[in-house]
């Protein structure tokens, strides 16, 4: 069965901002770590941030409306053909069954409905569907990963 055999529900999600990013949509994601875009909140989605700069950091859940539609279930993790075969659920690329994307980011303002954010690998344009606070909660202190990551990690 591929992707596009899988079945669709009825899914009516709301658009609640836009990514407003000034760099070319491939330099995005090599620029992740120091990347700082705009989150544009849309005026009937304001008063919702209300409190939102009392967090440091904040998970922004937003749809990959360029991604490929027809996505492989074995990837090579960030397209890197020296790392294994990947299944997509573990894997963080943009290629899944539904583009949803999620980024914890380094929440750095608030003005009015603009969220300045570090770290959100996300194009310009790019629908925000939703955002939620980054606290203790979601905090895990040492995750198990696999070793092609660690090793990653650690240079």
């Amino acid at each position: 069965m591929s992707c596009d055999e899988l079945p669709l529900i009825p899914m009516p999600l709301r658009v609640v901002g836009h990514v407003r990013c000034a760099l070319p949509d491939d330099e995005v994601g090599r620029a992740r770590r120091h990347l700082v875009s705009t989150i544009d909140v849309l005026p009937a989605c304001a008063e919702g941030l209300v409190g939102i700069e009392a967090y440091s950091q904040i998970i922004v859940l937003f749809w990959m409306d360029r991604a490929p539609r027809d996505p492989a279930l074995l990837i090579h993790p960030r397209g890197d053909d020296t790392l294994p075969l990947t299944g997509a659920f573990a894997a963080r690329g943009r290629a899944r069954p539904n583009p949803i994307g999620l980024a914890v980011v380094d929440l750095l303002a608030r003005d009015g409905n603009a969220l300045t954010v570090r770290r959100l690998d996300a194009w310009n344009g790019t629908p925000v569907i939703d955002l939620k606070p980054y606290d203790h909660y979601d905090v895990h202190p040492d995750p198990r990963v696999p070793a092609w990551l660690r090793a990653r990690v650690e240079r």
